[in-house]
């Protein structure tokens, strides 16, 4: 009897109690299953938005999130930074090379529950996955980027903006390249994305992200389709002026005069695509322009992000009394936006317009997601369907393995801010997917953290219903004990948080630093049954494939790549805290069954 079957038609038996009396817990045997076709969506009322369960299949419908049969639990560290991490290999100051450095040591976190001696022998695998975050594919030369911030704060424009293809490509080769779960050999089932795909709301910035993730060739450049039109090429100070003799300020840091480097940049690139199936969450600079104006159906941004005029230079107080602003979240849907680029219209350059830099509404990001051309190995529409869009939801559940369930938060605020928040409706499908799955262990997955979900613009769509912040979805998923982890990002830093409950209902939150800032990485998550009354979630952090060492002349996909990273660990202003400590990187987070 095939095990998914016997779980979906033996309702009356308690999913767990059913899978380990016929060993389906193990997920080398197989059981990282989706809902067969046939499965029962959630069903649509008057009073519930429906939020269908994803179901992932491969051609002629049989239901798969990776590789069957059998698989020899060999543990390894090579191609994970708990064997090599990327190093700077020069002083503190000026421009620093990388190198390979030591790898970083897995922690026991013992918070939650104690470890129990001889767990290593008895434990049994029940997921494994790959969680990517705040990938922010940018399209470098984009009308509506805040480029000119940099007058008042050097972070706020990033010299290897131009390579975020590369560099995610290069991800992708590495996720790929993985020879299952780093700390149980166990295969890995799936690839989850906790937002910030995009980088502004760009339907250029989408198209690259589903090719990056499906694979394709993609030409990382709007406009003028033979040259590049951006900051980089604008002769300003204030910007490293990589092909130019011009000592710009970064030169001044030491950044190298790279001849060659803008068309490299823009050159069409090829993604292999994820060999496991994926899975999307949305985040806040894919749902708002700039992330953080809630603004959907602005006709003045629309038209001037396709159009042909684009803001380069800003004085530093002006800049600084604009940046408050979308800091403050006093202007959400963008009037102070508006007011500043009517200012300076004179002051604007000349750039080709292009109708592909167009913002899209949260239907046609999920609409893109279903589109056959982008599924990839699957599942089709990546976590999203047609409930979604009948909806006009963002949220969703999936079942990763026969016991382990996964949901899918929409945290973004469509009033604005970059902060998160969910709304009533949603807090309320939350609670009661996880009452209905009592009998499955919950992992969920969101872009926001606890710590950042503090906005609550009311959702102009939905004007009079509240908006819920992280402290009371902390306190509701601490009410159930199938929940074990909360997995998000959008901080851009590595961070591991204990929630501490009575009643064996504890839970991990795990946040991932992004890979569009330095170190560039994304995370394996492993959970397994050690058999003993408590659970363990291994976390091993990953770096893309590109080689820690870079070598300026060479401008290959693979060398654009390394650089990408190099780029950002010499970038001005940026932070130097986003690894984390030990404790928030490579872990074996020890919790009790609930």
């Amino acid at each position: 009897m095939p095990r998914i079957r016997s779980v979906a038609t033996v309702p009356a038996l308690n999913r767990r109690t059913l899978l380990a009396a016929t060993g389906a817990v193990s997920l080398s045997a197989g059981i990282g299953l989706a809902l067969r076709p046939q499965s029962p969506a959630h069903a649509s009322t008057a009073a519930q938005a429906p939020v269908a369960d994803s179901v992932a299949h491969a051609e002629g419908g049989a239901a798969t999130t990776g590789p069957r049969g059998p698989a020899a639990l060999a543990p390894y560290t090579r191609g994970t930074t708990l064997g090599s991490v990327a190093t700077p290999h020069s002083g503190p100051t000026g421009y620093r090379r990388l190198g390979d450095g030591a790898g970083w040591k897995r922690v026991v976190r013992d918070e939650l529950a104690a470890p129990k001696t001889g767990r290593a022998d008895r434990r049994t695998a029940l997921a494994a996955f790959v969680q990517l975050t705040d990938l922010h594919l940018i399209d470098a030369q984009h009308p509506l980027r805040l480029e000119y911030l940099r007058s008042q704060n050097k972070s706020a424009w990033r010299p290897q903006e131009t390579l975020t293809v590369a560099g995610a490509i290069s991800l992708i080769e590495r996720v790929n390249s993985l020879h299952g779960a780093p700390a149980t050999g166990t295969p890995l089932h799936f690839v989850m994305t906790t937002g910030d795909n995009t980088d502004n709301n760009s339907t250029t910035e989408l198209e690259w992200f589903l090719k990056v993730m499906s694979g394709g060739r993609i030409t990382p450049n709007s406009g003028d389709p033979r040259h590049y039109e951006g900051v980089q090429a604008s002769n300003l100070k204030t910007y490293w002026q990589p092909d130019a003799a011009l000592r710009d300020a970064d030169k001044q840091l030491g950044f190298p005069r790279i001849q060659g480097f803008l068309e490299a940049a823009i050159r069409e690139l090829r993604s292999p695509g994820l060999k496991l199936p994926w899975y999307s969450t949305v985040g806040n600079h894919d749902a708002l322009p700039l992330g953080c104006y809630g603004s959907r159906g602005d006709s003045y941004l629309t038209e001037f992000a396709v159009g042909g005029k684009k803001l380069m230079s800003l004085g530093s107080a002006e800049a600084t009394t604009f940046a408050k602003t979308i800091k403050n979240g006093s202007s959400p849907k963008g009037a102070a936006f508006h007011d500043l680029l009517r200012a300076h219209a004179r002051e604007m350059r000349s750039v080709t317009p292009d109708e592909k830099r167009a913002p899209f509404t949260p239907a046609e990001y999920v609409r893109a997601h279903l589109d056959p051309a982008y599924t990839g190995p699957g599942p089709t529409g990546h976590g999203y369907s047609s409930a979604n869009l009948s909806a006009g939801t963002q949220y969703y559940t999936f079942r990763i393995a026969g016991d382990v369930l996964g949901i899918s938060l929409d945290t973004t605020d469509p009033g604005g801010h970059y902060e998160g928040s969910i709304g009533t409706a949603q807090l309320r499908w939350l609670e009661r997917t996880l009452r209905e799955n009592a009998d499955s262990y919950v992992i969920v997955f969101s872009h926001h953290t606890s710590k950042t979900m503090r906005n609550t613009h009311a959702d102009p769509a939905h004007p009079t219903e509240r908006r819920h912040g992280g402290a009371e979805v902390v306190a509701l998923l601490a009410r159930f004990s199938n929940t074990l982890a909360w997995v998000n990002g959008h901080t851009h830093r590595n961070e591991i948080i204990p929630h501490a409950a009575s009643g064996n209902r504890s839970f991990w939150e795990i946040c991932t630093a992004s890979h569009v800032d330095f170190p560039q990485l994304a995370r394996v998550v492993e959970l397994v049954d050690n058999k003993d009354g408590t659970l363990s979630l291994f976390t091993t952090l990953i770096e893309s494939a590109a080689p820690h060492a870079t070598d300026f002349s060479d401008l290959s996909q693979t060398g654009l790549a390394a650089l990408y990273r190099e780029l950002s660990l010499n970038a001005p202003g940026s932070r130097t805290d986003l690894s984390g400590t030990s404790r928030d990187r490579n872990t074996e987070l020890i919790l009790k069954k609930g």
